[in-house]
């Protein structure tokens, strides 16, 4: 019993440890500072350049903070097997791995009702610690294709004689590994990220690249070559193609979510998300929120 009576205690005050990472709106205004978590390596939202952070998340951070009066400390997040993993680690428990602070604020977390309603098996919300808001992108699959090599992509059909690219263990391998019965199998050629699938149709192995509309923009916009389009098809027997981008705070946070939506709906609507979309060569359309 009186073991149990150490771990019990153990366990309570490493729960208070972890609550008192978690920065209230007032301290963070206090500290004049907001820690924003953007995934590390993640071209064109959030990566390094010559040492420099660039990106649309980490421009639209910089631009929320400015909003807010206090500057902008970005945290590198490496992407973790599952976005819960990525919420525990960033949001509301820190990784004991990774020895990091927690962020005031997450990009790039999908605003989307039944992930954030997601519940374990034991019938608990799976991410009960944490709030998930903020739309600022509409996002989806996409096609881009050479022109020298294939016409036009009228449907996903092509890709039986035409090889593609896609990323490794991506939703788009998964699809055109499987539909049609795996007609599509064959011509798909998988790549470590979406770059190398790119380098690929550069160098004449691949026709065609699928990844998120995002990733292809910007290395359509980085290829400066008038031949790589972008195809209009459908998805047939395809899940969700379309969703939202948002972001994530911790529970106990509300004040700065809606801090952060009043500056946000501010910036959409003055052009300023737009603007920095185009930058990186990247389509916007406005949230369904924000219309």
């Amino acid at each position: 019993m009186r073991l149990l009576a150490v771990l019990i205690s153990a366990v309570l005050l490493c729960c208070q440890v972890v609550q008192a990472q978690v920065r209230t709106y007032d301290q963070m205004i206090a500290a004049g500072e907001l820690n924003v978590a953007v995934y590390k390596d993640f071209a064109p939202y959030s990566f390094e350049d010559a040492g420099q952070p660039r990106g649309v998340d980490v421009d639209l951070a910089r631009a929320l903070a400015t909003a807010l009066g206090v500057k902008l400390k970005l945290i590198w997040a490496p992407a973790g097997e599952k976005l819960d993993d990525d919420l525990r680690d960033y949001i509301w428990r820190s990784s004991q791995l990774h020895n990091q602070q927690l962020a005031d604020l997450m990009m790039r977390v999908p605003y989307d009702r039944d992930y954030s309603q997601k519940r374990n098996e034991l019938g608990e919300l799976e991410n009960d610690h944490v709030v998930m808001f903020g739309p600022y992108q509409n996002e989806q699959w996409q096609v881009a294709f050479d022109r020298r090599r294939l016409d036009s992509v009228g449907s996903v059909a092509v890709f039986e004689q035409h090889p593609i690219g896609v990323e490794v263990d991506s939703v788009p391998s998964f699809y055109l590994t499987s539909v049609f019965n795996g007609m599509l199998a064959a011509k798909t050629h998988h790549y470590p990220g979406v770059p190398q699938a790119f380098a690929a149709m550069k160098a004449g192995e691949v026709d065609a690249v699928m990844a998120m509309r995002g990733e292809v923009d910007w290395q359509v916009h980085e290829a400066h070559d008038p031949q790589v389009a972008l195809a209009e098809n459908a998805y047939p027997n395809m899940g969700k193609q379309r969703w939202e981008i948002g972001m994530a705070v911790h529970e106990s946070n509300r004040q700065l979510s809606y801090a952060i939506e009043e500056a946000l709906e501010a910036l959409i609507r003055d052009g300023k998300v737009q603007a920095i979309y185009a930058g990186y060569g990247l389509q916007y359309e406005v949230p369904e929120m924000y219309q």
